[in-house]
């Protein structure tokens, strides 16, 4: 009677697993990886580690495909190499800690988004006010290169939030106005 329950109890706990795994997978492709390295990363969250073998043999992927699976999630950390004593074989772990995913990732996103903008604002004034000074220009040209000017210049207020943001979120002060478990009310 007892196997029965246990075997039971084993079932739901797999089908409880796999709903999890299902979700995980369909929305990692807001970290920009592909639905198989979602699948890949949803398996090793309920495991203590895995090696390349494991991770083929569990998912029925490809050498290749799991490398540059593994290979992407480890550029985002959301896995990290592992050193096992005794063995050859590299060993993985996934990051459990879905809040050190989002400030990792999206954070470095975020950088990456003000860094761009901020350069090709700093070199688009350049070339706007080269317009909107030269005397030689028409006045019609010359007030459009300044409203250009004027509404790049005022967006770089949000640049600077996004800075701050990405800042209080690797300081996680952010979690002062926004506490990661609230008590309830």
């Amino acid at each position: 009677m007892n196997e029965s329950k246990d075997e039971h109890a084993i079932e739901k706990m797999e089908k409880a697993k796999e709903q999890v795994i299902s979700a995980i997978s369909e929305t990692m492709d807001l970290y920009g990886v592909t639905p198989s390295a979602g699948n890949l990363y949803a398996t090793m969250y309920f495991k203590d580690q895995m090696n390349l073998d494991e991770m083929r043999e569990e998912l029925s992927m490809s050498k290749p495909s799991m490398s540059t699976s593994v290979r992407k999630l480890q550029e985002i950390d959301m896995v990290k190499k592992t050193f096992q004593r005794g063995s050859r074989k590299h060993t993985y772990v996934a990051e459990k800690d879905f809040f050190h995913s989002f400030m990792s990732f999206y954070c470095q996103m975020w950088d990456r988004e003000v860094k761009m903008n901020m350069e090709a604002i700093k070199r688009a004034e350049v070339e706007l006010v080269e317009i909107f000074e030269d005397d030689t220009v028409s006045i019609e040209i010359r007030d459009e290169a300044k409203a250009h000017y004027e509404m790049i210049e005022n967006s770089k207020v949000y640049y600077r939030w996004l800075e701050r943001l990405t800042a209080s979120i690797r300081s996680e002060e952010i979690f002062e106005f926004l506490p990661k478990n609230p008590p309830e009310e």
